[in-house]
């Protein structure tokens, strides 16, 4: 074919037509986006944002009149500080650089522990992540260190290291979020865990010492009570025992003593009836009561000057 009958072949209809051909392709090609299902997008005209679309195919303006921009809203995210995780898994593989920069921290009874924390979060509001703040994922990072910094600040190294983290992770959870909140980030802090807490690593072994120092001091007092806690009682219930056998002791000899009292009260009114009768009776209750006990007996006769054994009773 010649060029003219090329240049003939291309008139003005038929560059219209290949004309519009293109702009529906075009069209057709950005009209459709699809949003996956973790995923919210958000759809901009000229820059502006008018409305959010849920996961599946959508329709848009097309020749970049809008735009939609795919935001995570259901994954968790996750900031690291103090360490950095370079493969998660059975063997986990951490990034060996110094991050102590953001990890040595002041306690409030002036030690340094050096505080290892994650905090995990999710967008709760595209839009505001988007447009409210320039960088949330730095200003989510710099009030995290701020918070940390604050909470920590008011604690001794003793509540950092042991009885104070999940205390101290939950503090610093409530006053991240209202941070966050406050500067309309749109995010929304799911947890915030401590994970490792240690004495600086100059420091380590002179801290270890004190703190076994400290748990040998709780031991012996602990002890110490535990002695006193079975020593007390039962000396308390000893001196209550001899006490109790010393009243009951007492009512014996009182009643006994009474008893005799009364017994010799009625021998004597017995007495003054019949003096001779009662003299002798005493008498041979008395010798009954005596002669069993006696192992000899000797009737003396008052002219001889020895004793006369008349009885053996040895046997």
């Amino acid at each position: 074919m010649e060029p003219q009958d090329l240049i003939q072949l291309i008139t003005p209809k038929r560059i219209l037509v290949v004309v519009l051909g293109v702009l529906i392709l075009v069209c057709l090609a950005t009209s459709f986006y699809t949003v996956e299902a973790d995923e919210v997008a958000v759809v901009l005209m000229f820059g502006k944002a008018v409305r959010q679309a849920e996961p599946g195919l959508h329709l848009k303006l097309p020749l970049g009149i809008e735009n939609a921009i795919n935001i995570q809203v259901r994954k968790v995210f996750k900031e690291e500080f103090g360490f950095r995780t370079l493969k998660a898994g059975v063997r986990t593989q951490y990034d060996t650089r110094d991050y102590s920069a953001e990890s040595l921290l002041l306690t409030g009874d002036l030690n340094i522990a050096d505080v290892e924390w994650v905090i995990q979060y999710k967008i709760n509001d595209p839009e505001k992540y988007l447009f409210s703040v320039r960088n949330p994922r730095q200003a989510l990072r710099d009030l995290s260190e701020s918070v940390m910094s604050r909470v920590i600040g008011n604690r001794t190294v003793t509540e950092v290291l042991t009885i104070g983290r999940i205390e101290i992770a939950a503090e610093v959870e409530q006053h991240l979020q209202k941070l966050l909140d406050l500067y309309d980030t749109g995010l929304d802090v799911a947890n915030v865990t401590l994970q490792d807490v240690n004495p600086p690593e100059k420091v380590k072994s002179a801290f270890n010492a004190v703190n076994e120092a400290k748990q040998e001091k709780e031991r012996l007092i602990n002890e110490a009570w535990r002695d006193y806690n079975q020593s007390v009682p039962k000396s308390k219930g000893l001196a209550l025992q001899v006490i109790s056998e010393a009243q009951g002791y007492a009512l014996k000899r009182v009643n006994q003593a009474q008893g005799d009292a009364d017994r010799f009260k009625a021998i004597r009114g017995e007495y003054q009836k019949a003096k001779e009768v009662t003299r002798k009776r005493l008498y041979l209750e008395t010798m009954q009561d005596v002669l069993p006990q006696v192992k000899e007996i000797f009737v003396i006769d008052g002219k001889a000057n020895t004793p006369i054994p008349i009885l053996q009773l040895k046997e």
